[in-house]
């Protein structure tokens, strides 16, 4: 009984003391609590009970694959390589999502610069099918490449040769949303009685039919599996009809990819920073691309002369059958920052691309 007494004292004795020990734990607390990890570690309390984690939790990374399709013109053969350059330039850098490359060549042959990027050979269209769109034939090329190609990545982000990564890219995409450009000159509404034709009232409004095109968009790997088709087939029969045809010309393939995006409930996160596209765009600020699509024409004060060819100028369409050279002249003073930075980035890549120039 002597023996038992003495047991029951010890017990509330400890219980007693563990309490108060917790008490002045707990009123010695900082109420803003850093768990985990503290800006102050040789202040951390670790109450000896508890086990604190050694680790602050890692962001798991969401890796996208790449992908850009191209002829095997000179044209967009040079366009690919300055593309591919400041892609590997930005590949590793901190905040870069940027897994594999493919640049997916729809000649249906190889080529010699399959060694210096990686490349799958698609398949291009039946003579005829495209009825000159040369175009139509990237939602064909895209879906040979899902079908038949190992991609080891999650996301895809679309591409194309006249894009210049100016800063590493994270995966924009969020919760099942594709992350996509909007293009002003993509308008739904507006064409709402032809794209009837091919999103039917019962997909739902046609406001969910974004303003977008296929690139630059990331997007999840098996939700383009199932949009590739559909967008080939749509920009089939957007040719075939005259009334879509005629409404949408050179930017036809796009709206056939918005409305098969649509079509399968891929909806769109539409980032304005996305790209850049000068001499509209004057300045970086913080987005990923130059998309040098249209020309830049100035006169030697450093004055844009849109609709004119300039005293000095830059335009892709001045290569279509020959390599640019070396050391582009530089704009002169007054030229706005993204034009600058554009002419920049091909000269840097031209000088250190190996055979640059060479037939």
């Amino acid at each position: 009984m002597g023996c038992g007494n003495v047991f029951f004292t010890l017990i509330i004795t400890f219980s007693a003391a563990l309490i108060t020990y917790n008490i002045i734990i707990s009123a010695n607390a900082s109420l803003k609590q850093d768990f985990p990890g503290n800006s102050n570690p040789s202040k951390l309390t670790v109450d000896p009970i508890i086990k604190m984690p050694s680790d602050s939790p890692k962001k798991t990374k969401r890796l996208f694959h790449t992908a850009v399709t191209s002829s095997d013109s000179i044209y967009n053969t040079w366009q690919c390589r300055v593309m591919y350059y400041w892609f590997n330039k930005h590949k590793h850098k901190p905040n870069s999502d940027m897994g594999g490359f493919t640049r997916i060549l729809h000649s249906g042959k190889s080529d010699r610069f399959m060694d210096e990027i990686p490349t799958f050979v698609a398949n291009p269209l039946p003579d005829g099918v495209d009825q000159g769109y040369i175009v139509l034939n990237r939602p064909w090329a895209f879906v040979q490449w899902l079908q038949q190609a190992n991609i080891e990545e999650d996301y895809i982000f679309m591409s194309e040769p006249d894009h210049l990564l100016v800063k590493p890219i994270p995966n924009l995409s969020i919760d099942g949303l594709a992350a996509a450009y909007p293009f002003f000159y993509i308008d739904p509404k507006k064409y709402e009685t032809i794209l009837r034709k091919f999103f039917p009232e019962e997909k739902g409004p046609i406001t969910n039919i974004d303003p977008i095109g296929n690139s630059p968009v990331i997007v999840g790997k098996e939700a383009l599996k199932k949009i590739a088709p559909t967008w080939m087939n749509v920009s089939l029969e957007m040719k075939k009809d005259p009334e879509a045809d005629k409404a949408f010309g050179w930017v036809l393939e796009m709206y056939a990819y918005a409305v098969a995006s649509a079509f399968h409930g891929v909806g769109n996160i539409l980032y304005e920073e996305f790209m850049i596209q000068p001499p509209w765009s004057t300045t970086i600020g913080k987005s990923y691309i130059i998309h040098y699509t249209y020309g830049c024409d100035y006169d030697l004060q450093g004055k844009m002369t849109p609709g004119k060819i300039g005293e000095w100028r830059f335009d892709k369409r001045s290569y279509d059958n020959v390599w640019p050279p070396k050391n582009l002249s530089m704009p002169p003073a007054g030229v706005p920052e993204s034009v600058v930075t554009l002419v920049k980035m091909v000269n840097e890549a031209t000088a250190n691309i190996p055979n640059w120039g060479s037939d």
